[in-house]
């Protein structure tokens, strides 16, 4: 909740601090072939069986976790970020043989791929929205700046069917979170469309307990 705080001469109020959070939010949306260019590539998966967990092969090593009937979603690096890229889109699922499900999904999957990092770790997530309506990703639980929280209409503009927005943040936390939209909710919710969100802890030395 936003309260009304005098500090002096300062008054920050409700109107100045949405307006001022979609105004910076709305430089995210990605336009134009030359900034299309640094998206990295869509990995998507065709079948809801178990894949094996990605290990890490570069940065703090983890114990990384195997999502049932699920994948993680592959990442690049670049510079101090980490990039995922994840496509909200219609998902057919075959629930049990010949069985099929018309749902709503990311990167061809129901719930969607997990996304896997590390406390700490700067991620940027490009986000192209290939639904018939707009949308947009909430990181539930992850403590982050407002203009990235992903409530549609209220902390960015919603994406519009074939853009992409890019949600960039560090890491505060370790634990276990999950994504989802924050546009159109109650519907897109309903449809399928969530994944978890892991953050790996990270020792004092730059590695990770045993545990994790």
């Amino acid at each position: 909740m936003i309260t009304h705080h005098r500090l002096g001469r300062t008054l920050i109020s409700r109107r100045n601090f949405l307006t001022s959070s979609l105004a910076a939010a709305s430089v995210s949306l990605i336009s134009g072939r030359a900034q299309a260019a640094s998206v990295p590539e869509a990995v998507r998966m065709t079948t809801a069986a178990t894949q094996p967990p990605q290990h890490p092969t570069s940065g703090p090593h983890y114990r990384p976790v195997v999502t049932l009937n699920g994948w993680s979603l592959p990442f690049r690096t670049n510079g101090d970020w980490k990039e995922f890229h994840l496509v909200a889109e219609p998902v057919e699922r075959e629930i049990a043989p010949g069985m099929k499900a018309r749902l709503w999904g990311y990167n061809g999957q129901s719930p969607g791929p997990t996304i896997e990092a590390v406390e700490g770790d700067k991620v940027r997530i490009f986000v192209t929205n290939n639904l018939p309506e707009h949308t947009s990703v909430h990181w539930h639980g992850v403590l982050l700046p407002a203009g990235m929280d992903g409530v549609g209409g209220v902390t960015q503009p919603h994406i519009p069917p074939g853009r992409t927005f890019v949600y960039e943040f560090q890491l505060k936390d370790s634990g276990t979170f999950m994504y989802h939209p924050h546009s159109d909710e109650m519907v897109q919710l309903a449809m399928g469309m969530m994944g978890m969100f892991i953050s790996h802890s990270r020792d004092q030395n730059g590695g990770c307990p045993d545990h994790c």
